[in-house]
This record gives C-alpha cells, structure tokens and sequence, in this order.
C-alpha cells in the first residue's frame, strides 16, 4: 500500500500512514459510500435532520452535465448572437463560487479568435474596480452579473456602479448588455426582468456555490469566449463513469482521493499544497474555496495551500501532503524534480496527469466528488458554511454604522512605525509592552506561531504585481523561518473562499491582515458609502469575527503609498530571526 496506481495518477509517500489509508478504504466500502453519494443519501454525513435538509439541496452537481448538454446548442448559438451583437468584452461580476471557474477558464485557456476577452471582477477594491472599468470597452462590453442568492453584497454593489455607467450611454436599452446567472426566485432574477436583460440564466437550485464549476455559473462564460463545450463535458462526463457506485472503490478516482486525503488530515497531514504545472496553475483558486470551505468547520479542516512556490524538502513540517497536477507536455523538470525529492523526504504525494487543458473538466468534477468524501471521512457536511454568515452581519452592523455616524470604528492603534499603524486585541497589544520597533512587533506576533499552524496573509488591496510580489515575499520568509504553511488571500475574495476554514476550523491559524489608504473611494450609486468605505467594512468586520474566536490576528494598516508600506513591512519580517 506504499503506492497507490491508476490510469494517470498515482500516490506516493504513504509510508507509515498506509494502515490508516487501508481502514479508511475498509470504512468507506463497509459503508457503501460511493453508492450512497450517487443515491444522495444525507445520512452517509449527518443525522442531524436540518443538515440532512442542507445536503439533499446540495448534490445536483452530480448530473448537471446532463443539463448542460442538453442546453449546449442554445448556449452555442446565445454566443453568436452575443458576437454579432458587436460585444469585444466580457466582464463577470461574481465572487467565491460565480467566479472563481470562469477565471480558472479564463487563465488556462485564453481567448479564442473571433470571441470576446472574458474579465472577471471579484473584489470591493476600488482601485481594482476604477482598473476594470478602464480595461473594457463600455459600449460593447457584455456584463454576466453572477449570484446563486441574488443578494450577494458585493455583486449588488458591482452591478449598480457598471448598470449606472450604461444607462448613463444607452438610457432604457441598458439592460441589453447585462445577462444574469442566479437561481429562480431570486432577486436578481427579478432584477434581470424589470431591467430587461439580454437574458437571464436558472441554474438548477440544487447546486452550492462552490460545487458550480459545471453548471450555467462556469458553462456560460466558457461558450462565451469560445471554448469547446462538449469537448470540455465528454472529459467530465468520462471521469463521473470512473467514479459510479460499481466501480470498486481503490479503482474510483474520486473515493480513493477522498480517503486518502481524509485519513491523512486526521493524522496531522492537513495542510493540502499544490504544485501544478505552469499551464494549470489558475486551478488552485477554485479547489482552493472547494476544499476550505467544504471541510473547514466543526474545528477542523484541510487547508489547501496555493501559489506557494515550491523551497527545499527542509522548509516543509510534518502536516504536508503535496498534490502534484502535471499537464502531460509540461516541460518543467526543475519542478518534477523538487516533487520527487519532496517524496524521498518521506511526504505524501499525489500526482495526477491531465492529457491536455480540457482535462480540466474531469479535475472539476474529479475534486468536488473527492471532497464529498473527505466529508464522509472527517465526519463533516461539505455543502454548508456556516461561519461565512458572520463577518456578512458584521460588515452590514458596520456599514449601518457609517451611514448613522458618517465613519466606521477605527480602534485604537497599538503600534505605529513611519506609515504603519498596527491594529490587534488586548492579547496582542500585551504581547508588545516591550517593542520598539515594527521588527519588535512582528517578532512578537510570529512567536505566537506554534507546531503545525499555518500563517494566513489577507490582503484588502489592489492585486497588482509589484503588491503580489511583496506579499509573496513576506510569505515564504515567513514559512522559510519558520517552517509552516502559509496562505495569500486578497479581500474581500477569500472571505468566500479560506475565510469559512479561518473562523470554523480548528484554533491552528495566525493571521496578518493588511488594510491600507485607498487612494480612490469611488461612490456605489444608491448607496450612502462607497467601494472604499465597504472595502474597510468587510475587512474590519472579519478582523471582529477572528477576535471574537480569539485567533492570532494582527492588522496590519499603510497609510501613504502600498508599494513603500509592504516594502517596510518585507524588510521587518526579514529581520525577525
């Protein structure tokens, strides 16, 4: 049992955790999980009635190719009327789950020639917005306003600025640049009706958010700039026959992945790391939310690392598993090489090959039935959140708030360096009686780090490349120094995303938090604040829901220029020792 093999993929480094893998498996066919998945029984989780109600509302992802085929000629031709209709642009308004495949889609693929350039816009950052507003060309940009609730906050927000910013070209005929992509019922679904859309796309309602890479949430933008559909479902269609209830359970992909990956999470191996090659590497954001989101709760969980370039087998710690994706062309053979050395150091890897990109299709499906049996190991319901809930309230309190008094609570600071100001709760500022210097600070909060945490870096700015490679910076210092794993989340994304796995799995997260003076506010037509203003909301809100669990957390806040702030912020990190 020390190698696990099937067609394209196999696992490696189980070594002493290969008994706890093979009584996982014996579970798992004693309790006839894959059958009982496929039967969307809620029983196989839970017996608590109201999570049972939850699940059996959840695994409509299941079959939802067969939904899509069925509508892939409608969708096919819905593209050609969009191109005739003169559009060069695209722009998605979404967050978490409405956003995270189409960008995957977006990274990996390209654009095809002849169909229009897909954006994605899945931030409150104002200076991101102003940014995406320049990109497009607003006269023949198609906007996809993407929400499974309707209700989602800062969707609302995008689609009242950009609708504004038609209607102020084309008056009544705004609506026909705007499509929807909701669940029936919704208020967005209303909204598309009485703005008259172009067009208005139900998703089948039995789908979570992060379960929807497959349906009208990730499909509809695919055919919009020219993908193969069918060729994309034959590949998911092929990997859902590999994982039926008849096939044995250490020859179905999805089972043997669940377990494997279950069993070792409750041994200590769960800080998940992925290593994909360069043509693929866009998928770790979308299992990135499938996996912290579905297991991060109950106080435990799997923390899926990525974008944390690979170092030396000695900056990794005991509570690693490495889950290689190599595209079969791929001529990185410096990165073959750190993952075979990172196996000869005794740590668990999973190398899964894809044939080309469209294989993408089966990992989409391959990982969301994987995960509904991690659920079923670590004894978790995968198709709930319910922790996301609370920095939403704190963030609406909040901007309640601003709009009675004119400002949101800034606190007191408990250090200020230059054009750093640092924010934290009383056991932090009692941590610091001693600091002098932002060095001082830092060292303090770092030595709250304890075997197998993880470091959390959460970002409320501008995902440029100049801020992307500072913070990258910070980080693997961080995991160099100290041999933990380290996670990169810019606000308000990954509060839809890790944020779930922050507040409901287990106390093993220390937090830097980085809020910083927006150059730009930029109004929120019908709204008392701004972008800006409910950028801070939701990043003080999160701030309050961290502390309320007593986790490590620690703000970070830039006044003046980001560039020069995080690079202050890199050269005190850099001398903690």
């Amino acid at each position: 049992m020390a190698r696990l093999r099937l067609p394209g993929c196999q696992v490696g480094g189980l070594g002493p955790y290969a008994s706890a893998v093979e009584a996982a498996f014996a579970d798992l066919a004693q309790r006839n999980a894959a059958a009982r998945i496929w039967a969307r029984d809620p029983a196989l989780w839970k017996a608590d009635p109201d999570h049972q109600k939850i699940i059996r509302n959840s695994l409509g992802w299941l079959t939802v190719t067969t939904t899509i085929r069925q509508r892939a000629a409608n969708l096919a031709g819905f593209a050609v009327e969009v191109g005739q209709a003169g559009f060069t642009h695209v722009l998605l308004l979404g967050m978490g789950g409405s956003s995270l495949c189409p960008d995957v889609l977006r990274l990996t693929f390209g654009g095809a020639a002849g169909f229009p350039t897909l954006a994605v816009l899945d931030t409150t950052d104002p200076a991101s917005v102003q940014a995406f507003e320049q990109t497009v060309d607003l006269p023949r940009t198609l906007f996809i306003v993407a929400s499974k609730s309707g209700t989602t906050p800062e969707i609302t927000a995008f689609y009242q600025y950009f609708f504004a910013k038609v209607r102020a070209l084309k008056g009544e005929r705004a609506g026909e640049q705007f499509i929807a992509i909701t669940d029936a019922g919704t208020p967005l679904e209303r909204t598309g009706a009485e703005a008259m859309f172009r067009r208005v796309f139900l998703n089948p309602s039995d789908i979570g958010g992060r379960y929807s890479a497959l349906s009208f949430f990730g499909m509809v933008p695919a055919t919009l700039i020219g993908l193969d559909v069918l060729r994309l479902l034959e590949r998911v269609e092929r990997m859902a026959h590999t994982c039926r209830a008849s096939v044995p359970a250490r020859e179905n992909p999805g089972v043997w992945l669940g377990t494997i990956l279950g069993a070792l999470a409750r041994l200590g191996r769960d800080k998940l790391t992925f290593v994909c090659s360069p043509e693929i590497v866009s998928f770790g954001y979308w299992v990135e939310q499938l996996i912290a989101e579905s297991t991060g709760k109950d106080g435990t969980g799997i923390l899926p690392v990525e974008g944390e370039a690979l170092g030396d087998a000695g900056v990794y710690g005991d509570d690693r598993v490495f889950v290689h994706l190599r595209l079969h062309d791929s001529m990185d053979r410096e990165l073959d090489g750190k993952v075979n050395a990172l196996e000869r150091a005794g740590h668990p890897i999973v190398t899964i090959g894809l044939q080309d990109l469209y294989d993408l299709g089966a990992e989409f499906f391959r990982w969301e039935f994987a995960t509904a049996v991690v659920g079923a190991v670590m004894g978790v319901n995968p198709f709930d959140q319910p922790n996301v809930q609370e920095s939403k309230d704190n963030t609406t309190r909040l901007l309640a708030e601003f709009k009675a008094k004119g400002r949101l609570p800034e606190g007191e600071s408990i250090f200020s360096e230059g054009p750093i100001r640092l924010y934290g709760d009383a056991a932090s500022a009692a941590g610091l009686r001693n600091a002098k210097t932002l060095a001082d600070v830092l060292k303090a909060h770092l030595a709250r780090i304890r075997p197998h945490d993880y470091v959390a870096l959460t970002a409320y700015l501008q995902a440029t490349s100049a801020h992307a490679e500072a913070l990258a910076a910070i980080r693997f210092h961080i995991r160099d120094r100290f041999r933990v794993a380290t996670t990169l989340g810019y606000g308000p994304r990954f509060l839809h995303s890790t944020g779930q796995l922050h507040k409901g799995g287990g106390d093993n997260g220390v937090f830097l938090q980085f809020t910083v003076d927006d150059p730009v506010g930029l109004p929120i037509p019908g709204e008392p604040h701004s972008f800006g203003v409910m950028k801070a909301a939701q990043a003080l809100g999160d701030l309050q829901s961290l502390q309320s669990r007593k986790r490590r957390a620690l703000r970070i806040h830039i006044t003046g220029g980001i560039e020069a702030g995080l690079r202050r912020v890199l050269e005190a990190v850099r001398e903690v020792r």
